[in-house]
């Protein structure tokens, strides 16, 4: 064999020395790794769709096929009602959001319908403060509240200022049912400093099939369209229907969309 050049020699004595300073010094590898692969967006679902389910505490139809949905949902109880904790109780143990659906007085309709402990407009200042704070409390795991009916009271900028106050102190979320457009809730919790949703398309205003499956093209079209889509279905007379009619869109939806809870879709008012 060959005696190896002077020059080679120097070359080989450098790589030695090189690889040995690497191989003492940990920051080596780390500051030459290769940095992950951004993720791709094909695969990520940019779009979201939340339901949300009013109507539960009163051991409505259609309870039990909501709840056994295989997706993420908000679900809105009724306080003071035979199955409010129950079901309360049960939408937690499965993962979904559970918000206190707060009966308010509307326009049209009897106050009978409400259930008890409802904001009416003819109620002091204080009392609409201790009804609101007692909802709350009956509902377990309650991280938000929605209007049951109320487009007489979600109008009303000083009853609503003080339902949000309380939203406010609680911590909670709220979300206009949107029963009327008159509606001055998303107003007062930008104002306020309260996070919040909007319902977008109610679901089973008709109660039939073929008006729900309307209901929800209204839905996919929206998707199209925009980043996000808020809808309220019910429990009760509806319940059955629109549990079938979901569970027949659910794979249809995740090609386009993400099932989110409201608090995966909340807005934070800007201060």
């Amino acid at each position: 064999m060959n005696a190896m050049k002077p020059k080679h020699k120097k070359y080989v004595s450098l790589v030695a020395a090189v690889l040995l300073i690497w191989g003492t010094c940990p920051l080596a590898l780390a500051t030459t790794a290769p940095s992950p692969l951004p993720p791709d967006p094909a695969t990520e679902q940019t779009k979201k769709v939340a339901f949300v389910i009013d109507d539960f505490g009163n051991n409505m139809t259609g309870t039990e096929d909501i709840l056994a949905l295989p997706v993420p949902l908000t679900v809105a109880v009724m306080p003071f009602m035979p199955s409010t904790k129950r079901d309360a109780e049960l939408a937690h143990q499965k993962g979904h959001d559970v918000f206190v659906h707060m009966p308010m007085e509307p326009n049209r309709g009897k106050k009978s319908w409400l259930g008890p402990g409802a904001i009416t407009s003819d109620l002091s200042d204080e009392e609409i403060k201790k009804r609101v704070e007692k909802a709350i409390d009956d509902v377990p795991h309650a991280i938000g509240m929605n209007n049951h009916m109320g487009s007489k009271i979600t109008a009303d900028e000083h009853i609503m200022r003080i339902v949000m106050g309380v939203v406010k102190e609680r911590g909670l979320i709220y979300l206009d049912s949107k029963t009327t457009d008159k509606s001055v809730a998303i107003k007062l919790a930008k104002e306020m400093g309260v996070p919040y949703a909007e319902n977008q398309i109610f679901l089973d205003d008709v109660y039939s099939v073929p008006h729900i499956t309307k209901q929800m093209e209204k839905i996919c079209k929206r998707l199209g369209q925009h980043p996000e889509c808020v809808a309220i279905g019910h429990v009760g007379p509806p319940g059955k229907k629109t549990a079938s009619v979901l569970r027949q869109y659910i794979p249809r939806l995740q090609k386009e969309a993400q099932f989110v809870t409201i608090s995966h879709l909340i807005h934070q008012p800007v201060h």
